[in-house]
């Protein structure tokens, strides 16, 4: 549903509130000239890297690049199953923390709190190893929560700033034309609120693909893990973790400007 139009309460376009990006990989913007030559030169550079490599020292490279493929689908599906729960948690903490329920607000503001101050490679180790005491969970599993609950109050604090970063103007608006509080939350508040927050949800995506390398020490066969066996059987850990460095390197870089070219379509959308 498109923003509800109200002249006294709706902002000017210089006052609209944009969240920074403080975290993770930069994300290419055309009008940041340097930052997007930059993008340029790291993604293509790393393609002809790994290229160069593959076709004119196919041995021991062209060997690793054909061994890691099963590894970047686990990392793809451990990244996407993380993000789409920290999604979903996030929703529910920003709501929670903007929540005049004292109990509620209470404790979204505490999850945020204990998750952000537990290294997620604690968080790792408890869900699997302490956890895994009282319930099976599998490996990959283990890690998609993990980095759910992680990522999900970093996501909960981004909703919370871009649903806050909506006039208050929009909510009045709608609940006078009719609307309940949750209808005006869900038809007009959180539309608005999710253009706003795309640029740093998609970064938390990034910074998630990332991050995701953790999981290979629960056993986890993603990217990482499938490069230490390579380079354990063959010893050519020199050679095994520069590709899989430039393989993180482009899989991000790609991402990152997805990311930007979205961002473009919904603000040329606005």
């Amino acid at each position: 549903m498109a923003p509800v139009k109200n002249p006294k309460t709706s902002p000017k376009p210089s006052e609209t509130a944009v969240i920074a990006v403080t975290d993770g990989p930069a994300i290419p913007l055309k009008k940041d000239t340097g930052l997007f030559t930059a993008w340029r030169i790291a993604f293509f550079g790393a393609i002809a890297v790994v290229l160069y490599l593959v076709f004119f020292r196919s041995d021991p490279y062209g060997k690793i690049l054909a061994f890691l493929p099963d590894g970047i689908v686990v990392t793809f599906k451990v990244t996407v199953l993380s993000i789409i729960l920290a999604l979903v948690i996030g929703l529910f903490t920003g709501l929670g923390r903007l929540s005049k329920n004292r109990l509620i607000n209470g404790t979204a503001s505490l999850y945020v709190e204990v998750i952000r101050g537990i290294p997620l490679l604690v968080q790792l180790f408890y869900i699997y190893f302490a956890l895994g005491r009282f319930v099976n969970v599998p490996a990959m599993w283990s890690a998609v929560i993990a980095m759910a609950v992680c990522y999900g109050a970093y996501m909960g604090e981004i909703f919370r700033a871009g649903i806050e970063a909506i006039p208050k103007g929009q909510m009045e608006a709608a609940r006078s034309l009719g609307m309940t509080h949750a209808q005006s939350m869900r038809q007009v508040i959180l539309p608005q609120a999710f253009k706003t927050i795309l640029p740093p949800v998609g970064n938390e995506f990034v910074a998630l693909l990332k991050d995701s390398s953790l999981v290979s020490i629960l056993a986890v066969s993603d990217l990482l893990r499938r490069g230490r066996e390579f380079a354990s059987e063959t010893f050519t850990y020199f050679e095994t973790y520069t590709m899989v460095a430039l393989i993180y390197l482009i899989i991000t870089l790609f991402f990152s400007k997805l990311i930007s070219v979205m961002e473009d379509r919904i603000s040329a959308g606005k």
